[in-house]
């Protein structure tokens, strides 16, 4: 395991954390409050990234920027059951 490994992954995981707010409060409100196009983006990107780190031999921070592109997925699920 590298070092840098390490610190993607520990940055993935406040990532991660910061967007479960966000995800409970559409839940509890009923809306997709982030917009179509920046969820999808956000989610491509981060599972292109992932594949990246995983073809580094990374394989912690691919585990957690697939975890974050997941949260953005849910995002982008809430945008559109909820509009």
């Amino acid at each position: 395991m590298m070092w840098q490994d390490i610190v993607i992954m520990v940055a993935n995981i406040i990532f991660s954390y910061a967007l479960i707010p966000q995800i409970y409060s559409g839940f509890k409100t009923k809306k997709g409050l982030i917009e179509m196009q920046t969820s999808t983006i956000m989610a491509l990107g981060l599972y292109a990234v992932a594949i990246a780190f995983l073809s580094l031999d990374l394989y912690f921070s691919a585990i957690m920027v697939s975890v974050s592109g997941t949260l953005w997925v849910i995002l982008l699920i809430q945008k559109i059951k909820y509009q």
